[in-house]
C-alpha cells in the first residue's frame, strides 16, 4: 500500500485552515474547505485512500453527515462501490433505522435507510468515512448503526484525527480505525 510521504502529509496539513473560536469560544475549528479547493492536495488524499482500499473487500462506502459525504462519495466512485449517506435524524425520505448517541448535554441521532446496504451478500462490508474524529460519539454511533442494519463495518477512516481527544478509544472496540493525518 502506498503511504503518504512526510512532505505530502505536511502539504495536506498546511491546506487545512484553523478557525479560532468557532463554533464557540475556545474551539479551534479545522476547516477542510481549503484542502478541497486545492486540486493537488485533494489528489494526494484521494489517491492515497484509493490505494489503501482498492484491494479490500468493500461493498459500500458510508459517509457521515455532512463532510463525510464529500470524501465518501468520491472514494466510492473511485472504487466502483455504492455510497450510503449517514444522515442526521429526519433528513432521509424513506423508512429509516437510527442510532442515538450522547452529547455533552443531551442526545442526538443519526439514521440510514432501512435498505441502505441491500445487496446479494448476506452481511455486506462497509467502509465508514468522515473528515474528522474528535470525541468519537458520532462515529461510534455510525459504526453501531451499520452493524444494526445487518452490515459489517470493516474500518472507520478519518482524514484528520484530534489525537489529544482520544475519540477513537470506544470506536476501536467496534472496528479498526485509520486516520490519515493526526493533530497532537
Amino acid at each position: 500500500m502506498e503511504t503518504l510521504t512526510t512532505e505530502e502529509k505536511a502539504y495536506l496539513l498546511e491546506k487545512i485552515r484553523d478557525i479560532p473560536d468557532f463554533p464557540k469560544p475556545g474551539i479551534i475549528f479545522k476547516d477542510i474547505t481549503t484542502l478541497l479547493k486545492d486540486p493537488k492536495a485533494f489528489g494526494y488524499l484521494m489517491n492515497h485512500l484509493e490505494d489503501r482500499y482498492k484491494e479490500m473487500d468493500i461493498d459500500f462506502v458510508a459517509g457521515i453527515d455532512s463532510r463525510g459525504f464529500i470524501f465518501g462519495a468520491a472514494l466510492a466512485d473511485r472504487l466502483g462501490k455504492g455510497f450510503v449517506p449517514i444522515r442526521k435524524q429526519g433528513k432521509l425520505p424513506y423508512t429509516t433505522i437510527g442510532e442515538k448517541y450522547a452529547l455533552e448535554y443531551g442526545f442526538d441521532e443519526i439514521e440510514i435507510h432501512i435498505d441502505a446496504f441491500a445487496c446479494d451478500k448476506e452481511r455486506p462490508n462497509v467502509l465508514l468515512i468522515d473528515d474528522l474524529i474528535a470525541t468519537g460519539g458520532t462515529a461510534t454511533a455510525a459504526a453501531n448503526l451499520i452493524d444494526k442494519s445487518g452490515a459489517n463495518c470493516i474500518e472507520a477512516c478519518f482524514i484528520l484525527g484530534l489525537d489529544f481527544l482520544r475519540g477513537d478509544r470506544e470506536l476501536k472496540k467496534i472496528t479498526p480505525v485509520y486516520t490519515v493525518l493526526e493533530v497532537h
